[in-house]
């Protein structure tokens, strides 16, 4: 058994029947979870601390006349798990984001009261991605607090089941999803205008690092959307976090080091969805030095979520 040290920031529980809502009312294929499922595959693997955030089938926030209380039902219940289990679980919390007032009452109550590490938001809601100005006031508060916000890909609804009924819309649109989010925090201005909140994006930035010439060549034909990346694309990518989960691979990892340092990269699993053992040994064939793996596993972690600095499990 190895010794846990690994802080996995992509790590979900699956909800029990009062955290089911509106479109995720049913778990639909997600693996049975319990704290107790999670404590044991991450001592077997090294996990020392996973963050928990809601997984997206069981938090589509489709009616905001439920979504606040559904939202402070979870959270409270992800930050329970942590004080049962001292040192083994951190949260990022959710928000009820296509009700903004909402939203900002909830990442108060997250982060001030319930002391969670960051806010969890979809890479797009309701058919508003991330940098529609709907987003604006929240994005106003979490970069004056300096937050970290994690992302998490969904399939957006205009385009759910575009290919076949047995290809789950994970495989392709969730990665492609990140993208857009990307491109239109990026070309909205808010990658600029907010620029001291942490980003965090799953999956290794999905499918950024491939598309980046077009990126860059976007802002280059446009002068208006170049005025948006006053610092230059490229700038605003190499200052954000991306996770490895599903993307703990050489030809995941060979493209995204190209663009950012090491120290951007976070150890992920999507555990329970996909195995953690998977992404050690995945990452370990990356051709990454011991000390490369290790801000990877845990330094890079460390520094941007400060309480778990020095931390061991069970802590």
């Amino acid at each position: 058994m190895a010794t846990p040290h690994r802080i996995d920031v992509h790590h979900h529980p699956t909800p029990n029947k009062s955290l089911r809502s509106g479109r995720g009312a049913s778990t639909g294929g997600m693996r049975e979870w319990s704290p107790e499922h999670s404590i044991e595959d991450m001592d077997k693997n090294g996990v020392a601390t996973a963050i928990l955030s809601v997984p997206n089938r069981g938090a589509v926030w489709s009616d905001p006349s439920q979504a606040r209380g559904l939202a402070r039902k979870w959270n409270e219940f992800l930050v329970r798990q942590g004080q049962d289990h001292p040192g083994r679980f951190g949260v990022f919390a959710a928000v009820p984001i296509l009700d903004i007032d909402g939203s900002l009452l909830e990442a108060e109550y997250a982060l001030d009261t319930l002391k969670c590490d960051g806010i969890m938001l979809s890479t797009n809601m309701g058919d508003k991605w991330l940098g529609d100005p709907h987003y604006f006031p929240l994005f106003e508060e979490l970069n004056r607090r300096k937050a970290v916000v994690y992302t998490h890909p969904i399939s957006a609804d205009c385009i759910q089941n575009v290919m076949m009924p047995e290809i789950d819309d994970a495989l392709v649109e969730f990665c492609a999803d990140t993208g857009r989010a990307i491109a239109r925090l990026l070309f909205s201005g808010a990658a600029h205008r907010f620029g001291d909140i942490d980003f965090i994006f799953s999956h290794g930035g999905g499918v950024m690092p491939f598309i980046l010439d077009r990126y860059v060549g976007h802002a280059a034909r446009n002068p208006e959307m170049a005025a948006r990346v006053p610092n230059g694309v490229v700038t605003y990518l190499k200052r954000w976090y991306y996770d490895t989960a599903q993307a703990s691979h050489r030809n995941a990892m060979v493209s995204i080091r190209e663009l950012i340092d090491v120290s951007q990269l976070l150890f992920g699993t999507d555990f329970p969805f996909r195995d953690t053992a998977d992404h050690v040994r995945g990452l370990r064939e990356c051709g990454f030095s011991a000390d490369e793996l290790h801000a990877i596993e845990r330094g890079n972690a460390e520094r941007l979520l400060p309480r778990w600095r020095g931390q061991s499990a069970g802590a």
